[in-house]
């Protein structure tokens, strides 16, 4: 597939066989062309084998300034905890007849995140197929399946993210707008990076964080010297 102008005027602002400093690598990115304020994607490639399941990885982070996007959230709960989620900023609560909808109409909620009490999980667990695959089953992992509903919702509300190992062994997250001041970008990339060193399986052997790339929603990727990020820290 044939790529756009802009995307190819943009592959001129870089070398792409170079690592940036991440500083660096979102002044490049600032001064690629757009039509809106996209969000920055943070892609890494990790040394692990994707087809061992004692090596994927997974887990959930709330990014120091958030993600810039609001999430639309669902709360299955009853109760207190129903209530609990409503005062927390839930856009919707339901219970168990909400679960037996999505599963009649065989179709996910149209929401960012799906937050559940353990209590729920017998019902939910049944619409399993129908929201795992958009990422929305809830996971103590994550967590999304948990009593502490309040703290849920409002971690969810400053912008966590859930992330996990793809079919090539690939993580992504979103760390903010490109509009933002660098300084906050930074902040998150380095947030997420160091937290993400400190998952690698005992299992996985050599280098985890085998490359790091950013780009923005329609831009090529740059690619981050990791060991920059580290020596940074060290300081």
């Amino acid at each position: 597939m044939g790529r756009g102008k802009r995307y190819l005027e943009s592959l001129k602002l870089f070398d792409r066989s170079k690592r940036y400093e991440i500083e660096e690598a979102l002044k490049i990115l600032k001064d690629m062309k757009r039509r809106f304020d996209e969000t920055v994607e943070v892609s890494v490639k990790l040394g692990i084998d994707h087809r061992r399941t004692d090596q994927a990885v997974r887990g959930a982070i709330v990014l120091p300034h958030g993600t810039g996007k609001s999430p639309r959230i669902l709360v299955f709960a009853k109760g207190e905890k129903a209530k609990e989620a409503i005062e927390a900023g839930a856009d919707i609560v339901k219970d168990e007849a909400g679960i037996k909808e999505i599963i009649e109409k065989q179709t996910a909620p149209d929401v960012d995140v799906i937050i559940a009490t353990p209590d729920m999980m017998s019902e939910l667990s049944k619409a399993g197929k129908i929201l795992g695959p958009k990422g929305l089953m809830p996971n103590p992992k994550t967590g999304t399946l948990t009593w502490d509903v309040k703290k849920a919702v409002e971690d969810a509300k400053k912008g966590r993210v859930e992330f996990k190992t793809d079919k090539g062994g690939c993580i992504h997250i979103p760390a903010g707008k490109i509009s933002w001041e660098i300084e906050k970008l930074v902040q998150n990339i380095e947030f997420f990076l160091k937290t993400l060193s400190q998952m690698k399986p005992p299992s996985a052997k050599g280098q985890f964080i085998r490359t790091v790339t950013i780009s923005t929603t329609h831009s090529p990727g740059v690619k981050i010297d990791v060991n920059s990020v580290f020596r940074k820290k060290k300081k």
